[in-house]
């Protein structure tokens, strides 16, 4: 371990005027080293090899052992030499960490083709409309009746059928629907048939980061069962004794989702006992952002705090009642040790969440200072702390939960606990003695967190709720002291769990009233990197305990981010942003004062889709107001997101091919695409081109009747087809009115880059520069398709895809560049897709 290495032996060969300055040196650098090193190793995107990482860390070790048995470096350079060896140090642990993960990857020879896997459900399997979702560990896996290696964690689905949602409507399946999958087990061993890929996100402009939450759990590979496979049909072999916790866990869940009727509630319980928060619908979780008490309905660091905190007054109330313990060892001693063994038990049986882990490591780490009858400055151990948790999971550092986490830890370590020394083993006793005096230091703790954490929220998620302090105050007791002891009880006596949902409801009550409140949340652009930084200490200047001075010093580097715009094209210029949402089209157009989206992706559930997932958070972090929702037609992948959308946004207009009883059509403004309509935005000029109004008579599929939206300034060009085919390419080709106006420099290439479309005759009349296509990775349709590419390759026409590309951004007045997401910030974990091959 760095940390062993950097705290060596060879302390205790220092004369007595050292040691005191070295370990002094030594306990700030060795903390501060790890985390720095471990931000470093971050930054890479390309791994060096494992020689590479083995020799720095060789090199850093020899350093900081010359360094500990040189006196007279200590006194001059002491500090110096700790920490740039600890940085060496902890870049090359997490290297090597991370190089002997990218070695058991997916070999892609073996993604999309079936595999004969024998193996153990690891975990409590997830439920939802479309199936179950579940952890393999494969034991044995066979290709043709051949061994082959895999990674040794893989995230499968069992879909209920075929009909996936975001399939298109207009798609005949062959195949008749998926029998029901039975229900899955953790610990039970299953003979499957799987198709496996290499995880692959979306990468959007300031979207979530699943493949780096890929990378963090450990999945290398993700695949669907195939129920119908000949060879080796899916069938149970038995169950096991493996995996006890989660079998637990999964008998627990399911107890609550039988014992109570509302579906709302039982979720909520569920994630609070078992950790298992697919369990709480979106719409709830839009509820818990709005209201700012999102971290309240999963395992958090308060309720493990909290817990923690109870269980050390428990145990040290007992251990006094025992001479004999006490005499065999301290009350504080064993007070502390019980309480975070109970604590890790109970985040354990929770699931074992990264916050969870991180709130033990934490509590650990100051316990063991305490126990030790150190009284370290809380920096240094705050510090120290956070020096373990990336110990553990260095990865950790790239997650907004890390950062909220430690800043709130910092902040009651600075303003209350470590302020005072207090001993760990009384707050429980003193925070619990007085009824009166724990709410007091709830409401204060809490009020103080809520201030001082905004400037940070608001600068990772682009949000803040306004009435999360009012929120916070009431939820906070509530779920802490009422639901979630009575939720946790259930377990022994089930009826608690009525009373549990009872309270579940009354809250639920209050939070759907704060968020429906006009003013509930406040929501800004992402800034640039200095002026969020800026911002950030200036927020964090004007809510510390300082003198008014020195808190009004604030506001003027405060303001900027206050009132941050996100630079917009110049008149009669405009920009699209393609982005990435897997097999479906959304492409962001925007002018100097208007904002346009071409369709809205696709619905990936029930409860999820494009809009809510990628499109709104999109819209949020850029500051955009659309004032126009293009449709193409009712494909599920082209209208899945458009509903959510729509919500959000009540005023932006709707055009679109759908019929008039289409669900759509009761949200919005709402109009139809005609071949001729025109309309200037800001010197940019917008134009359908197909259907014609008499169109609308024919009963022609729906991707016969995709709008096609030609954007032009009079200089560059831009061509959206949505999903049509050959005889409406043909069309616009012959059509003497449009085809001197089919040119265009950009063109999102029809349907995908399916072989129905993209014919020879239109791209020879487009001629584009970017052909653009928008399709996921390794979709089962197989765009886009090998005739498709050829064509373009034939043509010189380059092919910007999502899989390689993520969110493409192209400005007309840049009409040669186009720019990737995926290339403008690379990561080591990201997956490299292998080439488009025509």
């Amino acid at each position: 371990m760095p940390e062993s290495v950097c705290i060596g032996s060879s302390i205790r060969a220092m004369p007595p005027a050292i040691i005191p300055a070295m370990r002094a040196a030594a306990f700030a650098a060795v903390p501060l080293g790890f985390v720095l090193g471990t931000a470093w190793q971050l930054q890479q995107s390309v791994l060096w090899g494992r020689s590479s990482y083995l020799l720095l860390f060789g090199a850093a070790g020899a350093a900081l052992f010359i360094a500990l048995r040189s006196q007279r470096a200590l006194r001059q350079r002491g500090f110096a030499v700790l920490l740039a060896a600890c940085i060496g140090l902890g870049f090359a642990a997490v290297g090597l960490r991370a190089e002997a993960q990218m070695q058991a990857q997916l070999d892609p020879i073996l993604e999309g083709v079936d595999l004969q896997m024998v193996g153990l459900i690891a975990a409590m399997p997830q439920r939802s409309e479309a199936g179950q979702r579940f952890l393999f560990v494969p034991e044995s896996v066979r290709r043709d009746g051949v061994l082959v290696q895999v990674p040794k964690r893989l995230l499968l689905n069992w879909y209920q059928d075929n009909n996936l949602f975001g399939a298109p409507a207009s798609r005949a399946l062959v195949d008749p629907p998926n029998p029901p999958p039975p229900t899955l087990h953790a610990g039970e061993r299953w003979a499957l048939t799987v198709r496996l890929k290499a995880p692959h996100g979306n990468v959007n402009p300031h979207g979530f980061d699943s493949e780096l939450w890929f990378w963090q759990q450990g999945v290398q590979a993700t695949g669907s069962v195939r129920t119908r496979a000949p060879d080796m049909p899916a069938r149970r072999l038995e169950s096991t004794w493996q995996h006890p916790v989660e079998q637990a866990r999964q008998r627990v869940r399911d107890a609550i989702l039988a014992a109570v009727p509302d579906r709302q509630a039982a979720g909520m319980l569920a994630a609070l006992v078992v950790g298992d928060q697919a369990a709480i619908e979106r719409a709830d979780w839009d509820v818990f952002r709005a209201t700012g008490v999102a971290h309240l309905m999963s395992i958090s660091g308060l309720h493990i705090t909290m817990f923690a905190w109870l269980a050390v007054a428990v145990v040290g109330w007992s251990w006094r009642r025992s001479a004999r313990a006490c005499g065999w060892l301290p009350a504080p001693t064993a007070a502390l040790v019980g309480g975070i063994v109970l604590a890790a038990g109970y985040a354990l049986f929770s699931g074992w969440g990264v916050p969870a882990q991180r709130t033990i490591l934490m509590l650990a780490m100051v316990s063991l200072l305490r126990a030790a009858g150190r009284r370290w400055p809380w920096p240094q151990v705050w510090l120290s702390a956070g020096a373990v948790v990336l110990l553990v999971d260095p990865w950790a550092l790239m997650q907004a939960g890390f950062w909220l986490s430690f800043a709130a830890v910092s902040i009651l370590f600075a303003t209350d606990i470590g302020a005072n020394n207090e001993d760990v083993a009384s707050v429980p006793t003193r925070f619990f003695s007085k009824s009166w005096g724990a709410l007091r230091r709830m409401t204060a703790s809490q009020a103080l967190i809520t201030l001082a954490l905004a400037p940070m929220t608001l600068l990772l998620f682009n949000q803040l709720s306004l009435v999360g302090l009012p929120a916070n105050l009431l939820a906070i007791p509530w779920i802490t002291l009422v639901v979630t002891p009575l939720a946790l009880a259930g377990v022994v006596l089930a009826p608690l769990w009525g009373i549990a949902a009872f309270a579940v409801q009354l809250l639920s009550g209050l939070l759907d009233w704060l968020a429906a409140l006009p003013f509930a949340t406040l929501t800004l652009a992402s800034a640039d990197g200095w002026t969020s930084a800026a911002g950030l200490v200036g927020g964090l200047l004007m809510v510390l305990r300082l003198p008014w001075s020195l808190r009004l010093l604030g506001l003027p580097l405060l303001l900027p981010w206050l009132l941050w715009q996100q630079p917009r094209p110049a008149v009669g210029q405009f920009e699209l942003l393609a982005a990435d949402i897997g097999q479906g089209n959304a492409v962001l157009v925007r002018t100097s004062a208007h904002g346009l989206l071409f369709d809205a992706g696709p619905r990936y559930s029930s409860d999820s889709d494009a809009g809510s997932r990628v499109l709104a958070p999109l819209m949020q972090a850029t500051g955009e107001r659309l004032d126009l929702l293009i449709v193409s037609h009712s494909d599920t992948d082209h209208s899945g997101g458009a509903a959510a959308l729509l919500r959000r946004q009540p005023s932006m207009a709707l055009l679109s091919s759908i019929a008039p009883d289409h669900p759509l059509r009761g949200l919005g403004v709402n109009g139809r695409c005609e071949a001729g309509r025109r309309w200037d935005w800001d010197g940019v000029q917008f134009e359908l081109l197909h259907p014609r109004a008499e169109d609308y008579a024919a009963t022609w599929k729906p991707n016969a009747m995709s709008c096609v939206l030609r954007v032009s300034n009079g200089q560059q060009t831009a061509l959206l087809t949505g999903d049509i085919e050959r005889a409406q390419e043909a069309r616009l080709v012959d059509d003497s009115q449009s085809a001197p106006q089919l040119a265009a420099d950009w063109l999102l290439l029809p349907h995908h880059g399916s072989k129905t479309s993209s014919s020879a005759a239109f791209l020879d009349a487009v001629r584009p520069r970017f052909a653009v296509v928008q399709a996921g990775y390794r979709n089962r349709y197989g765009h886009p398709a090998a005739p498709v590419l050829k064509r373009l390759g034939e043509r010189d026409i380059e092919v910007i895809d999502s899989t390689h590309c993520g969110a493409a951004l192209w400005r007309s007045a840049s009409p040669h560049r186009m720019d990737c997401e995926r290339m403008a910030n690379p990561r080591y974990w990201r997956h490299r897709a292998p080439a488009l091959a025509p």
